[in-house]
């Protein structure tokens, strides 16, 4: 079994603080003095003769995209400020709104409805299934009576909302020539807050 060689020492990621506190800082005075100062002038006027013209043009086109790159993150940063300011405005103007929803009535609910229902309109089948009340007519003759037996069930519960699952009206519906099937739902309403 081969064995993972031991990891190199890492000494310049530690600190000698001892060589700190020997420093001489009184060797940085030089730097502060009038005379360097002097010294950083002359070297910056001497610079065109001693150094090339394409390095100095080098070095300026380097400033200067620098420069406006600089000048470009300051700009987008300026911009998304403002559109995150904007957006926290527009979240807190945002009123809480509560939510709608429907919500399928109890199938029992239903059941009990369709039976009361049939003694009423004894010329039209009824059947409940689930939330759902088919109304279903043998011939167009019984057409007012199922009609109104429709406008029943959609007048049938507080709170119902009906939808039309099936309609279907003529001699060409099969098996029954007037058939539909509704729908039955309760709206609900809930508060985000809670």
């Amino acid at each position: 079994m081969a064995t993972k060689p031991p990891l190199p020492k890492m000494d310049f990621l530690q600190f000698d603080w001892k060589k700190l506190q020997n420093f001489d800082w009184r060797s940085l005075k030089k730097y502060t003095s009038p005379q360097a100062s002097e010294d950083l002038n002359k070297f910056l006027e001497k610079m065109p003769t001693n150094v090339g013209q394409t390095m100095l043009i080098i070095a300026a086109v380097a400033w200067a995209t620098a420069g406006a790159l600089g000048l470009y993150v300051t700009i987008q940063v300026q911009q998304l400020t403002e559109m995150r300011a904007e957006l926290e405005e527009a979240q807190a103007l945002k009123p809480i709104v509560p939510s709608i929803s429907d919500v399928a009535i109890n199938p029992a609910e239903v059941r009990n409805f369709s039976e009361s229902v049939k003694n009423i309109y004894r010329g039209i089948e009824i059947k409940a299934s689930g939330s759902a009340v088919a109304l279903n007519a043998k011939a167009t003759g019984d057409f007012g009576q199922w009609r109104e037996a429709i406008g029943h069930v959609q007048n049938g519960g507080s709170g119902w909302r009906v939808n039309v699952d099936h309609l279907c009206v003529g001699r060409e519906c099969k098996p029954n020539p007037l058939s539909a099937t509704l729908r039955i739902n309760k709206v609900s309403v809930k508060n985000p807050n809670s």
